[in-house]
């Protein structure tokens, strides 16, 4: 199910951002799966305070990180201001000035980013436009819309996930997917209880540290040796096929 997001694209109210910014295993996990392809020109879409960011563009080339979102972007911008090769840009894709994106990229990131806008399958296409042929887009989103509750209404989630979906969205929009397997399996159960069970209203940080410390590396280690069948999230490695080719 797909449901209508109400958020204004300028402003971010959500308090997951700040309650979970210091999750070191859980953000190095996702990262370990990209970094293969995290390398020369790259565009992280929705980069919010840079959380993520700062834990790659020291091993890029060049990096533009895009954040709609005012109240964000200039915490983003200041984390950012002591690296001269990371550029930062304010509004949606389509609003970013065309000199920045006047050459392609080698990757695209988006991390929990495309579950927050409606038309999802049109971002997938505006991000295909700026990679080079081969360029790689880096995506981890959430999933099973069984999980749908309080905590993704909190910080206006239009939907979680089916692998399938998600897939068949990545196809639709001219990619070629190379990986698209679930992700954290053992985190269905904390946040099914959360935000279905509870119906929390504010994220838990100490509990999120500790699910971090703890439970991190024991699915980390598991899902190393086994594809799990589902998880709390999707993580996706998708191509732009080469000119003339796959």
């Amino acid at each position: 199910m797909t449901r209508t997001g109400t958020a204004d694209p300028t402003h971010y109210d959500g308090q997951d951002l700040e309650a979970l910014a210091d999750l070191p295993n859980y953000t190095g996990w996702i990262l370990q799966r990209f970094r293969p392809f995290l390398q020369g020109r790259v565009i992280e879409v929705g980069a919010g305070l840079g959380n993520v960011a700062r834990r790659y563009v020291d091993q890029v080339a060049e990096a533009l990180l895009v954040e709609p979102a005012a109240n964000l972007f200039a915490k983003l911008q200041a984390e950012m201001a002591a690296r001269p090769h990371v550029k930062c840009a304010q509004g949606v894709l389509e609003q970013v000035p065309r000199e920045l994106l006047a050459q392609p990229f080698d990757a695209a990131l988006m991390v929990n980013v495309l579950e927050h806008i409606p038309d999802d399958e049109a971002a997938l296409q505006q991000v295909r436009a700026v990679l080079k042929p081969g360029g790689h887009l880096l995506i981890f989103v959430p999933a099973l819309p069984l999980l749908y509750g309080s905590l993704d209404e909190l910080v206006h989630h239009c939907r979680r996930y089916r692998r399938g979906e998600l897939q068949a969205k990545l196809t639709q929009a001219g990619f070629v997917v190379e990986e698209c397997r679930y992700f954290d399996v053992l985190g269905i159960a904390p946040w099914l209880v959360a935000g279905r069970v509870l119906r929390q209203r504010r994220f838990d940080a100490r509990g999120a540290a500790l699910y971090d410390r703890l439970g991190v590396p024991v699915t980390r280690a598991l899902e190393s040796k086994l594809a799990v069948p589902f998880g709390k999230s999707l993580i996706a490695v998708a191509r732009v096929p080469a000119e003339g080719g796959q």
